[in-house]
């Protein structure tokens, strides 16, 4: 289904020179006035009104100052990875003593800060363990490092159960009365903001005319606060698009770490155009797939190095690992469309939520299926693997007007012995149950999800921002529209709809639909266009008009730019 989004002129407070087809799109995205389109650093949300940050700060530059010993305690994901990879770089730019990182294998430990993680990490010999992107639910874990004689700093974003960890300082803008306004901070933001801070500290205390080190410039480190920021899907409000953007422009400029260069070289993409979508299909993809069918510390190893040929090796080996990837995920898919065709005739129709189980599945790839399935079937999904100890892990994905978590939490508070453990926010959670208590679980979820929405968010909705006219079918349109970037979630790329005459059309590829369409009031006016992944059944067609929704591209080919429409729906007339 299409829905143009609702847009108010009389709301707005922009200048006479900003375009009609500007404040449209910017309305209909709750953007009021030009200030939103400004990326400077400086309008960055101040971290004075962070909850536990001036805690932290303390003790982390008392640390510093002392050269203990620190172990960053990541995730296995892009966002654990890149907040990781800061965390260590700055350390040391700042003038801390030993800095490691320790990532749990997910296959041995699971996530975040265990019990059996504090026992690793103590082979280490730390002073202060630092938890990036993790730790607002390690209860028991805090409690085994503290009992170890260890000081704890937690810094996450995902939302707190209802105990929170006993650390030294926990800094996460979700936390009970943080009044950081911005609360869609990633993990890498999170531990970007405290070292900044930490860094206006220790050069306020003269630490770096003691020592003769050189205050670090930690706009160096935004190329890893963009990637991780848009790897890890939060919604991109201002405060995060100022750091995207900052990032991204770094990273075009050829200002960034060696193994962002490395893994889009292999990729075969030009840096210097990069966007937010080749973050998020790209280097997001080949960074997780490490943690997800191996170890996250190669691909932290790639963005760690200075040296351009190792991390040219690192990124040929993600790589790989990409592709072992989308073979497995694949072979998953096929199995969990055919246990939903059998679920589909045995119910005459499906639920309103999906779990699905398969002991052959791999636990490092369940999330991409579940994502897989929630985008074909438009409902939640919650894909099972096997796990340790007869338990299995599920990875949550979810639909807009669903908050999984708090979905999650209504089943664990109508049935306490249910779930093992979840975690996770919005779009995305985690779960682990022993496996006999799948089935129970399945109608609980039911149940949950049944309770929190109406059967009509059920349909996908493709949000449009209306028709475009005649004279807004051009390059300086399109051009307009990107400079606004970074778009993602949360703040999605313009898109537009209406009628086309059909006037070519031909597969290219396997699957892709080549056309020439022009407006059905303009049928002077040929735009090149490009649907992918088309029923192959159906296209090409007799259909002589079509209905598109699109977004305007500029596509570039031997050097000569052209206006294209990507179509995302098309359906004759």
């Amino acid at each position: 289904m299409i829905r143009r989004r609702p847009v108010d002129f009389s709301s707005g407070r922009f200048t006479s020179s900003t375009p009609e087809i500007l404040q449209r799109v910017l309305l209909g995205r709750g953007v009021h006035s030009e200030d939103a389109l400004e990326h400077q650093l400086a309008r960055l949300h101040s971290p004075a009104n962070m909850r536990g940050m001036e805690a932290a700060v303390a003790l982390l530059s008392e640390v510093i100052r002392s050269q203990q010993k620190i172990l960053i305690i990541g995730d296995f994901d892009a966002d654990g990875a890149t907040s990781s990879t800061l965390a260590v770089l700055a350390l040391g730019a700042l003038g801390a003593g030993p800095v490691d990182f320790l990532v749990p294998n997910r296959f041995e430990f699971g996530y975040g800060l265990t019990p059996e993680i504090v026992e690793v990490a103590r082979e280490y010999n730390p002073d202060l363990l630092i938890t990036v992107d993790n730790g607002i639910s390690s209860i028991d874990g805090v409690e085994a490092a503290r009992a170890a004689g260890l000081k704890v700093i937690v810094t996450d974003h995902h939302l707190p159960g209802q105990e929170l960890p006993r650390a030294d300082a926990i800094v996460n803008p979700n936390q009970p009365d943080c009044d950081f306004p911005s609360k869609n901070l990633a993990g890498v933001g999170v531990i970007f903001y405290l070292l900044s801070r930490v860094k206006s500290a220790l050069q306020a205390a003269g630490w770096f005319e003691e020592t003769g080190i050189a205050a670090p410039n930690m706009a160096e480190y935004l190329d890893l606060v963009a990637l991780g920021t848009v790897a890890d899907l939060v919604p991109l409000d201002h405060n995060n698009r100022i750091l995207v953007h900052q990032g991204i422009a770094r990273i075009r400029a050829g200002r960034c770490r060696p193994g962002i260069q490395a893994l889009m070289d292999v990729a075969g993409r030009n840096i210097q155009r990069l966007s937010t979508g080749d973050i998020g299909f790209i280097l997001g993809p080949r960074i997780n797939a490490a943690g997800r069918l191996d170890d996250i510390g190669t691909g932290i190893r790639c963005l760690l190095t200075q040296d351009p040929e190792e991390a040219r090796e690192l990124a040929v080996e993600l790589d790989g690992l990409n592709r072992d990837r989308k073979a497995i995920e694949a072979g998953m898919q096929r199995e969990a469309m055919a246990a939903l065709d059998q679920l589909q005739l045995a119910e005459d129709g499906l639920p309103w939520s999906l779990c699905l189980y398969d002991s052959a599945w791999h636990q490092g790839v369940v999330g991409i299926l579940a994502s897989r399935i929630k985008e074909k079937f438009h409902r939640p999904v919650i894909a099972f693997a096997d796990g340790d100890n007869d338990l299995v892990k599920g990875s949550a994905r979810s639909i807009p007007g669903l908050h999984i978590r708090d979905a999650l939490s209504d089943v664990a508070a109508a049935q306490p012995d249910l779930i093992s453990k979840f975690g996770g926010h919005a779009m995305a959670a985690g779960l682990s149950l022993p496996l006999e208590n799948l089935p129970v679980f399945k109608e609980a979820f039911e149940a949950a999800v049944r309770n929190r929405i109406q059967e009509s968010q059920l349909q996908a909705v493709i949000e449009t921002d209306g028709a475009l006219h005649e004279a807004e079918f051009t390059m300086e349109t399109a051009g307009l529209l990107r400079s606004c970037a970074p778009w993602g979630q949360g703040f999605p790329e313009p898109e537009f709809d209406g009628e086309f005459l059909l006037l070519q059309q031909r597969i290219v590829g396997e699957r892709h639909l080549k056309m020439v369409v022009a407006p059905a009031d303009a049928p002077q006016k040929a735009l090149d266009a490009i649907a992918f992944n088309v029923d192959t059944d159906m296209w090409p067609s007799q259909a002589e008009r079509v209905y598109l929704a699109f977004k305007l591209d500029i596509n570039e080919f031997r050097g000569r730019q052209t206006l294209q429409l990507m179509v995302s729906h098309i359906q004759p007339v």
